[in-house]
């Protein structure tokens, strides 16, 4: 049996790429992206290279980026362009292969294994792509090629930006062994320190460790990094053509006062629904779970989960689940400070759908069909063009600013 070729693309400094692309202006500057830029507040989620040489990083304070780079411009996360990234990269995977796994937006595992014929060997492939996206997209990408997704992801994090490295049989002890033990997926700051202490810094210490020893001092996961560390990673890349690049899509607010009985919940989450389920359909997603969230001013606060019969972004199917779950788990001992409302297990809104027995196909294209349109009043003439009668119950409430949005990148092990 022919030996599998994966590829891992990842795009580089991606969120702060695509700012320069729309911001020639600052062109040969420090750019950062996160946080409130006008008040401070709030954390780097990523910055251009300029910045990092410099000494900004990822999850700095806004006033330590600054500290560190006083010239330092800061723009706000435009996470709805991102994914017009995201899913304009993986169009382009797809003509490569359809065994696609993303891993967060700007990350994902490609299987070209059967591809070899049509399109060339792995390398071949890789550097198209890289080509591709260089010159179609405007940003540049860190591909790693090897037999298993561990040695790929290794291989993008190798060499930055713009590069591509192939990890092989033939070099692998070489390159990966002698490098730290950290750079392993899943060897985070806690797991290097435990593995120090063991006298186990990098890849290859790890790989050569007894395996029962680690088990001894990690649990399974022990086990899992010492078959990491040895190449041993036989997790295929999922061939799921429905699968979203982001595994949840959420909205919370701080309310503008606190609510104190279930018309003032109902509203608020009728505003946060509307914000996600709009979210959803903009970037063709649906949801098979909705999760809440709930912190009243005694500081009690609290998550939970239902699952769907079927997956939706239609805004009163999002707001109903919550709001059956809110009822189900709150019992009104103290006024509510905050809500959420988060969309989980996300996938792409063409998957088939089961049509249920005694469901009501027509009632759910309706609604729908009218989101869409409010959708396009909004888009055209605003937000509060159109609102929903609830809201005219309270002018306070109504007038949440439901606009600051949450993506949440899968997990390796699609937990």
């Amino acid at each position: 049996m022919n030996e599998r070729v994966i590829l891992h693309s990842d795009m580089n400094c991606f969120y702060a790429s695509v700012e320069m692309l729309h911001h020639p202006e600052f062109a040969g500057m420090p750019l950062a992206v996160g946080g409130d830029p006008e008040a401070r507040h709030g954390i780097v989620l990523t910055a251009n290279y300029i910045a990092k040489k410099k000494g900004v990083k990822t999850g700095m304070a806004l006033w330590q980026a600054k500290q560190v780079c006083p010239e330092i411009i800061f723009v706000p996360p435009r996470m709805d362009l991102y994914l017009r990234f995201s899913q304009m990269a993986r169009e382009i995977y797809s003509e490569y292969t359809d065994k696609i796994e993303p891993y967060g937006i700007d990350e994902a595992w490609l299987d070209v294994s059967g591809s070899g014929n049509l399109k060339g060997r792995g390398m071949t492939i890789a550097r198209e792509i890289s080509h591709r996206i260089k010159y179609e997209l405007g940003v540049t990408v860190s591909i790693g090629i090897s037999w298993n997704k561990i040695y790929a992801k290794l291989g993008s994090d190798y060499k930055k930006p713009d590069a591509i490295t192939e990890f092989n049989r033939e070099n692998y002890k070489s390159m990966i062994w002698q490098l730290p033990a950290s750079d392993l997926l899943y060897v985070g700051r806690q797991t290097r320190k435990k593995l120090q202490k063991l006298g186990i810094r990098t890849i290859g210490e790890l790989a050569e460790s007894d395996e029962t020893m680690l088990e001894s001092h990690f649990g399974k996961m022990g086990i899992v990094l010492w078959s990491f560390a040895n190449g041993w990673d036989n997790d295929p890349v999922c061939k799921d053509g429905y699968a979203a690049p982001v595994k949840s899509i959420g909205n919370s607010t701080t309310t503008p006062r606190d609510l104190e009985d279930d018309l003032d919940v109902w509203i608020i989450q009728m505003a946060l629904a509307e914000s996600v389920a709009a979210r959803l359909r903009k970037h063709g997603f649906k949801c098979k779970t909705i999760e809440i969230t709930v912190r009243d001013n005694g500081l009690f606060s609290f998550s939970r989960q239902k699952q769907l019969h079927h997956p939706t972004n239609i805004t009163d199917e999002i707001v109903t689940a919550a709001f059956q779950l809110f009822k189900d788990h709150y019992k009104w001992e103290h006024p509510i400070r905050s809500l959420g409302i988060r969309a989980v297990d996300l996938v792409l809104d063409d998957i088939p759908v089961q049509l249920e027995l005694f469901g009501n196909q027509e009632k759910q294209e309706k609604l729908e069909k009218m989101d869409r349109t409010v959708d396009e009043i909004r888009r055209r003439f605003g937000y509060f063009s159109i609102q929903r009668a609830v809201m005219y119950q309270d002018k306070v409430l109504s007038h949440l600013d439901a606009g600051t949005h949450t993506v949440h990148s899968h997990s390796y092990f699609h937990g």
